[in-house]
């Protein structure tokens, strides 16, 4: 039997710093791996800097190296899916190119995936040192709400680094919904998950592209995908709104025959007004955050086009 094929993937927008650094972690720890076959899939996501000739130059150097560059940046999501289509290898991995996930750990995930025991090796930071107070508070609310309110089982400090057989890399590709968030789908397909845990690592290069704003937007995308949630708040908050005009036309009613008091306090009227009209619009913009979804899926754009590749058989889009 010949060796097994590793591959390990590894999406790049405007990482121009820190690709032959991670280039070169990988290969000495591959080095200590000789009984594996080995394959790096650079993913270019629309870089604006110099990212793609630096992988142009890496592929011309070493033939473990591959990279497919988009013809424009479609994130991230779109960038791990169009690695995990054109992996290869028996077992694959997924991971960032600023060297925040160690290459050292490849030795005891395929160590453990070898015992047969796990069909994914995870892994999880334990702690955030570097990272803004807000920023870090915000991200461990996130995991504690979408854990409560979703199936998947999505862990505190998840990172994108792991490693997977091939039949949990197959049950992924499975699902090839538009709107992807992979942490909610690594946990939603299951499998025997081993969970290592190591502490914060700051990048070797450059800045982090993930500013607050966008990784707000990017909870919403989680929450939304792996969770009908907020869907039923908005239904309870109507029937609650109802139930308490309700209450109130009678209490006015009541008042009216009894004390003959007029009805007054147009103040207070208009606060009322601009309440259930917040609660409404609030409610509306979640009904719309599902819609805008579904309109995304049934158009069935692909999720990414592939430009240049030295890779001859790549899947151009999917």
């Amino acid at each position: 039997m010949g060796k097994k094929l590793l591959s390990i993937i590894i999406p790049c927008y405007n990482e121009e710093k820190t690709v032959e650094t991670i280039y070169v972690a990988i290969t000495d720890t591959m080095d200590m791996l000789p009984q594996y076959d080995y394959e790096i899939l650079f993913v270019n996501d629309g870089s604006k800097d110099n990212t793609l000739n630096k992988l142009t130059g890496l592929s011309e150097m070493d033939v473990h190296v591959k990279y497919y560059s988009f013809s424009r940046n479609f994130g991230k999501e779109a960038a791990i899916y169009a690695g995990l289509t054109n992996a290869r290898g028996d077992y694959v991995v997924t991971m960032d190119a600023d060297m925040q996930d160690p290459p050292a750990l490849l030795p005891e995930m395929t160590r453990i995936l070898e015992s047969g025991e796990y069909d994914s090796i995870a892994t999880r930071r334990v702690s955030r040192k570097g990272e803004p107070v807000v920023r870090s508070f915000c991200a461990r609310c996130f995991y504690k709400l979408i854990r409560r309110i979703s199936d998947a089982d999505i862990v505190d400090g998840a990172r994108d680094f792991r490693m997977m057989t091939r039949d949990m890399v197959n049950s992924v590709l499975a699902l090839s919904e538009y709107n992807r968030f992979s942490k909610g789908i690594f946990g939603w397909v299951g499998y025997r998950t081993k969970w290592l845990e190591y502490e914060n690592i700051e990048r070797s290069a450059g800045e982090t592209k993930w500013s607050f704003w966008k990784l707000f937007v990017y909870s919403l995308d989680g929450i939304v995908n792996f969770s009908n949630v907020p869907l039923m708040i908005s239904s309870y908050l109507g029937i609650l709104m109802t139930f308490i005009s309700f209450v109130a036309i009678i209490f006015i009613i009541v008042r009216k025959l009894i004390f003959g008091d007029p009805v007054s306090g147009w103040p207070s009227l208009v606060c009322i007004i601009t309440f259930v009209g917040g609660i409404q619009l609030f409610c509306m913009g979640i009904m719309g955050q599902y819609l805008s979804k579904t309109y995304m899926e049934v158009k069935k754009r692909p999720h990414y086009i592939i430009q240049k590749s030295n890779d001859e058989e790549t899947e151009k889009n999917k």
